[in-house]
């Protein structure tokens, strides 16, 4: 149980680091203060620079897939039971919390999105495929709308769905053992859609801008 906390105290504290602000205070731009507000990818990409936001999208997955990835490979057996489940998923969730609700910056993040994604990846095998599931339909409505935080809600919505669809679908796997996976994909699918409700406002409102909208590039 131990080394489970240290992890989860870890990835907290990794998923905290605001890579966003970093890079714009770099730039001697404090992005909290310009676009949007948000320390996260697509506001970095507005205010910085797109290939300053693809490195701050990169940073941000990275806080989640490291921590994960390292506890799957070190804490949890090839067949895991529901409390080796339920630890692997509390660093994931702390990575996530560290990025939304940030300690160094008074507890005001980012949505959590790229962080989500970075959990998803380093949870091998069993989150990887509904990830890769989620992001093919981030793209098809980002493409289609224009908009990153539609996508991001897609990200929300399929994620879940999509791993269900995998435990159904494989007989070797069963919803009994892995329902922490089901119930924690709901859960951070849910959190991002409370991070967005901004946005959903503005899009209804015909207010939300495009990233393609920004003047810089």
């Amino acid at each position: 149980m131990m080394p489970f906390v240290a992890m989860i105290a870890a990835a907290y504290l990794l998923g905290a680091i605001p890579f966003g602000l970093l890079i714009g205070l770099a730039h001697g731009k404090d992005v909290r203060r310009l676009g949007s507000g948000n320390i996260g990818a697509t506001n970095v990409a507005r205010v910085v620079g797109r290939r300053w936001g693809r490195l701050c999208l990169l940073l941000d997955v990275l806080k989640g897939f490291v921590p994960a990835l390292a506890t799957g490979l070190w804490l949890v057996p090839a067949t895991p039971a529901v409390g080796d489940l339920l630890g692997w998923l509390g660093v994931g969730v702390a990575a996530v919390l560290g990025h939304t609700f940030p300690i160094y910056l008074g507890f005001r993040g980012g949505k959590g999105v790229s962080t989500t994604i970075g959990v998803a990846l380093g949870v091998f095998p069993y989150y990887t495929v509904p990830m890769i599931a989620a992001l093919l339909a981030f793209t098809i409505v980002r493409v289609a709308t224009g908009h990153v935080s539609l996508g991001s809600l897609a990200i929300a919505a399929a994620f879940p769905l999509a791993f269900m669809v995998y435990v159904l679908a494989d007989p070797e796997l069963s919803m009994a053992v892995l329902w922490p996976l089901q119930a924690v994909s709901a859960l951070l699918g849910a959190l991002i859609v409370v991070r967005h409700a901004g946005n959903i406002g503005r899009v209804l409102r015909g207010e939300e801008r495009r990233l393609d909208e920004s003047s810089v590039s």
